[in-house]
């Protein structure tokens, strides 16, 4: 199983979460790429850490919505939504490589990430980004959603994602930001919410139901009050499970 985490969220002097202490625990880091967050330094300085630490590299792309950290939906037309999503996968590659490694997946962020689960147009979007820029980055996103089909359809790999921070609808979708059971902010249900995907690949709904959840890596919002912390205890009860844990690229 991977154990991934949101990273390089600051920008400029605002620091947002320990990317280096969560660096010594995830497998893979979604790095921010100056849309949502994160500016050239930053972007730097955690693909070196990465590559220093051999944590695997996504970028983490989403709006240009600085302002609202990519979390308030935009409506794009589909050649812009493709160059911005290349703009940004490309700026987080040079860095990639200057320090001795290179972007290994891309994921949606934010707002985008919940657009391209049902919207064709925008899903579509990023998938014309990744097949132009390397055929071979698998893209990190909701199993079964809009998004994993037409990367399939397109010869991309999809790798489906759990999340042990958030809570989960009958549907399979997550509980819009904001709602009621939105976040878990409980490191033990986090933890215990952890294992049974990586362990059963199920997620109890937020409705008690119990639903299904094929996924091959594990996020933990590095934004999230306490992560690295939550980071610990996760890794923990996923080593003691048994589970082995290594990026999945």
């Amino acid at each position: 199983m991977d154990l991934n985490a949101d990273l390089g969220e600051g920008f400029g002097v605002w620091q947002l979460g320990d990317d280096a202490a969560l660096l010594d625990l995830v497998t893979s880091a979604n790095v921010a790429c100056g849309f949502h967050a994160g500016d050239a330094v930053t972007m730097r300085r955690v693909c070196a850490g990465a590559a220093e630490r051999g944590v695997a590299v996504g970028a983490q792309v989403g709006y240009r919505d600085l302002v609202g950290f990519g979390r308030r939906p935009i409506a794009y037309e589909f050649a812009e939504l493709r160059d911005e999503i290349l703009y940004q996968l490309g700026a987080l590659d040079g860095f990639c490589r200057v320090v001795g490694t290179r972007v290994r997946y891309l994921k949606p962020h934010g707002a985008l990430y919940h657009a391209v689960a049902h919207d064709e147009s925008q899903a579509a979007a990023v998938v014309a980004a990744v097949a132009e820029y390397d055929d071979q980055l698998p893209l990190l996103c909701p199993p079964g959603s809009v998004l994993a089909q037409l990367a399939t359809g397109a010869g991309l790999r999809a790798v489906g994602e759990g999340f042990a921070d958030r809570g989960y609808l009958p549907n399979g979708r997550l509980v819009p930001r904001g709602a009621l059971n939105a976040l878990i902010t409980d490191p033990e249900l986090m933890a215990r919410q952890a294992i049974r995907i990586a362990t059963d690949r199920t997620v109890v709904a937020v409705d008690g139901s119990v639903i299904p959840c094929p996924a091959q890596s594990i996020c933990l919002h590095g934004d999230t009050p306490g992560a690295v912390r939550c980071a610990e205890l996760i890794r923990a009860v996923l080593v003691d499970a048994g589970v082995p844990l290594s990026p999945f690229t």
